[in-house]
């Protein structure tokens, strides 16, 4: 694409079939530089796309394409969690160390009500990379905004790695005993 401007919905499909086939995250940089337009553009684009239902999710590391049949193989388990903004690292990794993906982090706003930002971390590496994009643009936890109590979605393969992690987490100290 190399030169050459994409307009429209030949972009927008494009872009479509660009998240199908690839199996990791693409950085909307990336997308834009790929098709020689703004990360603006991009940006509306993955909304137009979203909002005729195609199941695409904005991680710390990119785009995904995560259509249902993916997340139906796996095991979802809610977790409610509380800690100060500088153990955060220290829980994703837990997590992901027990073979855990953390989808996304949930709060409860005392104005804008329940806020969920996608997550999508499944090894050390995304972690480091998710808590590096954190510290690189100075954005904050959203559990700041409720005294370090949040709730994470969390997929699996099985029940046993839940139980594992969420077993881990309570040793930790991270967890909301009910």
């Amino acid at each position: 694409m190399a030169g050459k401007k994409i307009l429209g919905d030949e972009r927008r499909q494009w872009i479509l079939d660009k998240l199908i086939t690839k199996q990791a995250p693409i950085t909307g940089g990336d997308l834009a530089k790929q098709t020689n337009v703004s990360r603006q553009v991009i940006v509306s684009d993955i909304t137009l796309l979203k909002a005729k239902g195609e199941p695409i999710i904005a991680t710390s590391q990119g785009y995904l394409y995560m259509p249902a049949s993916n997340q139906d193989t796996m095991i979802e388990r809610t977790v409610a969690c509380r800690h100060a903004p500088e153990r955060s690292e220290e829980e994703l990794f837990l997590l992901v160390d027990h073979g855990v993906t953390v989808k996304d982090v949930k709060i409860e706003h005392g104005v804008y009500g329940d806020l969920t930002a996608s997550i999508m971390v499944s090894n050390r590496k995304e972690v480091e990379q998710f808590m590096n994009k954190i510290e690189d643009t100075g954005a904050s936890f959203l559990s700041e905004l409720t005294d370090g109590v949040h709730l994470h979605t969390l997929l699996a393969p099985n029940e046993e790695t839940l139980e594992k992690a969420e077993n881990a987490l309570h040793e930790a100290g991270f967890l909301i005993e009910s």
